[in-house]
């Protein structure tokens, strides 16, 4: 039995809480398990299972593992998904002193495990992240593309934190408590990189340490790596840039205007090109740009919120009312700027932030904001 450990009823308390965020793993599941058990040895763990309500209904799996094995549990979220969220959470529901975060799926590599234990008891340590590019780190078989994308990324990460550790980009990492407590306020809970959010909304002074591993390939299922990933590694380092004051869910919004207007100006171009009369070019372009954008929004922006079915009708049409009001305003703002600036510029710039802003409200806290419920599936 380890330093930490310590009996309570007959129950080994954890010392390390192993918080995995899962999507469609069930295929990994019991042997991850397996695995963790198979290397933690004397060391006291639980496995937390934060899963965003897979269609492949990890959680009934897990539910089923658990029955036999007390030290795995699950954390099934609906209404909410998103890899960072789903860590916070989990280290919140967390036993343990310290808190390791690791994929399901076997990249990471689960042998390095006790390490990183022994590094946070023997070194004082504070946090210690799994490395792919310290001297014995290796990402596998990446590609080079693959390569030069994760090498871009590192490089930006480090315009937040320095070079605070050699794999910033890294999801593989175990942490004391309060680590995650002390920066539970500041972190942006948005995208992927929840190692960078937490190094980045730490109040004070980390001791870091690392471990370095070999990415290896996925065990089962399908790699969640998409253009979404890369885009909220962006908005993470705008928001933590600008302290916050600029919402990354935001500038995706505001990006998938710009592309709404780009297809507002072709669709007009073409239907009066086509002969029809400009008023009703104006309307149909003017509707092609909503759809477009509340396609878009649904599909990427709120992608955590994405509504379907009735709901995807629903939605559409309070979109287009809120986006009317907001075309309202934008043009009440751009008139009240042109009176005071004498300047149409001045005015357009006021009246398309207003525009926006209030789009961006409403949709957010109307259109995606809503209680939705499903239907329930019996486990």
């Amino acid at each position: 039995m380890s330093m930490m450990g310590k009996i309570v009823r007959n129950h080994l308390v954890p010392e390390v809480s192993i918080i995995v965020p899962t999507y469609n793993e069930r295929a990994n599941i019991e042997a991850l398990v397996k695995s963790v058990d198979a290397v933690m040895g004397h060391v006291a763990w639980e496995i937390i299972v934060v899963d965003d309500d897979s269609p492949d209904r990890t959680w009934a799996e897990v539910a089923r593992i658990a029955a036999v094995e007390p030290r795995l549990r699950c954390v099934r979220r609906v209404g909410r998904r998103g890899l960072a969220s789903a860590v916070i959470e989990g280290a919140m529901a967390a036993s343990g002193d310290l808190i390791a975060v690791m994929d399901a799926d076997f990249q990471h590599d689960e042998t390095i495990l006790p390490k990183m234990f022994d590094m946070l008891i023997a070194d004082d340590a504070d946090l210690v992240v799994g490395t792919r590019y310290a001297a014995g780190g290796s990402v596998g078989d990446w590609n080079a593309t693959r390569q030069q994308m994760s090498g871009f990324a590192t490089r930006a990460a480090r315009a937040l934190i320095g070079n605070r550790t050699s794999d910033p980009m890294s999801g593989f990492f175990m942490a004391r408590r309060q680590v995650f407590s002390g920066s539970i306020y500041n972190l942006s809970s948005q995208g992927y990189k929840i190692l960078l959010d937490l190094i980045s909304s730490y109040p004070g002074t980390l001791c870091i340490a690392e471990v370095p591993y070999t990415f290896r390939n996925r065990r089962e299922g399908e790699s969640k790596l998409s253009p979404m990933v890369l885009a909220e590694f962006a908005f993470l380092l705008i928001e933590k840039l600008s302290r916050g004051w600029i919402p990354p869910r935001f500038v995706l919004f505001a990006l998938v205007g710009g592309l709404g207007l780009g297809v507002h100006l072709i669709v007009l171009s073409l239907l009066i090109g086509a002969g029809v009369p400009f008023i009703s070019a104006q309307g149909a372009a003017v509707a092609a740009a909503i759809i477009f954008n509340y396609v878009l929004n649904n599909e990427f922006t709120y992608r955590d919120r994405r509504l379907s079915g009735l709901n995807f009708v629903g939605g559409m049409v309070m979109f287009a009312v809120i986006c009317s009001i907001g075309a309202v305003a934008n043009i009440g703002v751009a008139n009240l700027a042109i009176e005071e600036t004498n300047s149409w510029s001045l005015a357009g710039i006021a009246g398309a932030i207003m525009g926006a802003v209030f789009n961006f409200g409403g949709a957010s806290s109307i259109v995606w904001g809503r209680n939705r419920k499903r239907a329930v599936v019996a486990s």
